[in-house]
């Protein structure tokens, strides 16, 4: 059965490639015609053939007057940008929330040539918010699902398909190929890979980011300088020097997200783009930087902060940079090292350790026993054990990690988080449970140094592997989320 699904995927791949290859094929034959017609009107002087052959009176296609004219009548935009946006080349990294609605509505413009880069295979739970894939499609790559969509909204453009996560000594030989890059990813050495090399390859771009019900917006190396030009636009990394702390950066599956508010986004982005391509038509030089914030629940919902020109000591793209295409290529700037790696606070040993099976087996029938849920409520309200107490792991994180110390005999003041029937001096053990089993490990360390353990008398373990691994092991109708 692995070696049929293998196999279905494989050739959904190269029919996708293909139907690539064929929308090239004819744009490539449209325009060898339209230059053919041209050349054997200039070339042939009797009038008989002039009259038969005649030049062609119109820069676009007509099915492409009535596909674009709405576009076409607004003023910024007009015939001319038009025929700049059919030139273009824009590459859009990452096809899941972002990507998808600035690729739908980039295509439904007429950009000339998209390509899309992105690893991942489409998944049920990309569904609500990734608006380009369909149930049909899930196990496809997604940059194969995404353009068999496109190209049945606008067979014009010719779409490209990159199926890898962008790597760092492959960037750079890709970005050639494009005059816009768009940074749809989600987390932050990608991010800032995408920026460097747009900049050293003197490339804008389009960067956002969504999570829960906030976004952010920027149009970066805009206009694009080379390295210690100072009229050049910011970079990623004047803008942020020096990435976030691994453990706060918050993904889509922790941390939540409504598909209108990274579908808003990802509009923006394609809007950028298009006042990008289009910029000379309607004002020579582009707006100052700025950043756009987005917040669905607050009013107004967006306001804008004004970026500061180029840093003067960045690392990319001031007189003094120290990043080139050369050490990025050969991976001697270590992206995922620089960003960090989250690790966790105090890593249990295999002792304060059980597996789902191991719990129900030895430990679901100890009398008085307590389970503590560590996720948000809103996840505890959705699934939770019967009779456990849900104490939100952002709570625990926002008391400090106090230890009691032998001489005050555990005497140190608990937290108001922390439950009485807890806190009360009793053996009772505490079994405690998260998502995946990260945030749990670091509940049991807290609770640990503020004494619970009676020093190593009372059981306090974290279940290992949440309730990812409880789902596998003891009940496979929990739900997924």
């Amino acid at each position: 059965m692995e070696n049929l699904d293998t196999k279905c995927a494989s050739l959904r791949s190269e029919i996708a490639a293909t139907e690539a290859q064929l929308a090239k094929l004819k744009r490539e034959l449209r325009d060898a015609e339209e230059s053919a017609s041209k050349s054997r009107t200039t070339n042939n002087v009797g009038p008989t053939q002039t009259e038969t052959r005649p030049e062609r009176k119109w820069p676009l296609l007509g099915e492409e007057y009535r596909r674009y004219g709405r576009q076409m009548i607004v003023p910024q935009v007009g015939l001319q940008g038009q025929l700049k946006l059919r030139k273009a080349r824009v590459l859009i990294v990452g096809a899941g929330g972002l990507g998808c609605p600035a690729a739908l509505y980039l295509a439904g413009a007429g950009v000339g040539t998209l390509g899309l880069v992105d690893g991942d295979t489409v998944e049920s739970s990309n569904l609500h918010r990734q608006v380009l894939h369909r149930s049909k499609n899930v196990g496809k790559f997604k940059v194969d699902s995404a353009i068999e969509y496109l190209q049945e909204l606008n067979p014009h453009p010719t779409y490209i398909a990159h199926r890898a996560h962008l790597a760092p000594q492959e960037s750079a030989d890709i970005f050639k190929g494009y005059d816009l890059i768009l940074d749809c990813t989600d987390n932050p050495a990608t991010r800032y890979l995408v920026s460097d090399t747009a900049v050293l390859l003197g490339k804008p771009l389009v960067s956002a980011s969504a999570l829960r019900t906030e976004g952010q917006l920027m149009v970066l190396n805009n206009p694009p300088r080379p390295p210690g030009d100072k009229t050049g636009g910011p970079c990623y990394r004047c803008v942020f020097p020096r990435p976030p702390p691994a453990n706060s950066v918050t993904s889509c599956a922790d941390g939540g997200i409504l598909g209108p508010v990274v579908g808003t986004m990802g509009v923006l982005q394609a809007l950028e783009a298009i006042k990008v391509l289009t910029n000379d038509v309607a004002t020579k030089e582009p707006a100052p930087p700025s950043l756009l914030i987005f917040s669905a629940y607050s009013s107004p919902q967006f306001r804008t902060i004004k970026l500061r020109s180029r840093r003067p000591t960045c690392a990319v793209c001031s007189a003094e940079a120290s990043v080139t295409l050369e050490s990025v290529k050969s991976e001697s700037l270590d992206y995922v090292f620089f960003c960090g790696t989250a690790g966790l606070e105090g890593a249990l040993s295999p002792e304060e350790r059980i597996t789902p099976l191991e719990y129900r087996e030895n430990h679901s029938t100890v009398a008085g026993r307590h389970i503590i849920d560590v996720r948000e409520k809103v996840q505890f309200d959705i699934c939770s054990l019967d009779n456990s107490i849900n104490i939100p792991f952002s709570q625990i994180l926002a008391s400090a990690p106090t230890a009691a110390s032998e001489e005050d005999n555990g005497s140190t003041p608990l937290p108001s988080w922390l439950p009485s029937e807890i806190a009360a001096d009793s053996k009772i053990p505490i079994y405690v449970v998260c998502r995946q089993g990260n945030d749990s490990q670091t509940a049991v360390r807290r609770l640990k140094n503020l004494g619970l353990h009676r020093g190593g008398e009372r059981l306090i373990v974290d279940i290992k592997g949440g309730f990812r691994s409880w789902r596998e092991q003891v009940d496979p109708e929990w739900p997924d989320y």
